[in-house]
């Protein structure tokens, strides 16, 4: 199975996904640790997958969502965006009602 097979595979297998550096108990950078913070707030159920552990994931990701940096967010199978797009959508509510829209 190719990484891109892979990255479609877990991202249709659950409804929100995130890519980050290190797990939602331990992250290991600070926009990780934002973005599993603003989901603790909001009391998300979600996957994680710790791009550190896996460096064909870790440049996988990118090139999937033709996005350069970690941590990257996967709603129903749709791309949202990295730490500074989610925490943007977070404060104008765009991200709850995305939430809310796609469950």
């Amino acid at each position: 199975m190719s990484i891109q097979q892979r990255i479609q595979e877990q991202i249709s297998s659950d409804r929100i996904v995130l890519y980050m550096k290190g797990n939602k108990t331990f992250p290991m950078c600070g926009f990780s640790a934002q973005v599993v913070n603003l989901f603790k707030q909001l009391d998300l159920d979600y996957k994680d997958y710790n791009i550190l552990e896996d460096f064909e994931l870790r440049e996988g990701i990118k090139a999937f969502s033709d996005w350069p940096t970690i941590p990257q967010l996967y709603v129903a199978g749709e791309f949202i965006g990295g730490c500074d797009i989610i925490m943007d959508m977070h404060q104008s509510g765009e991200l709850e009602d995305k939430l809310s829209s796609m469950s």
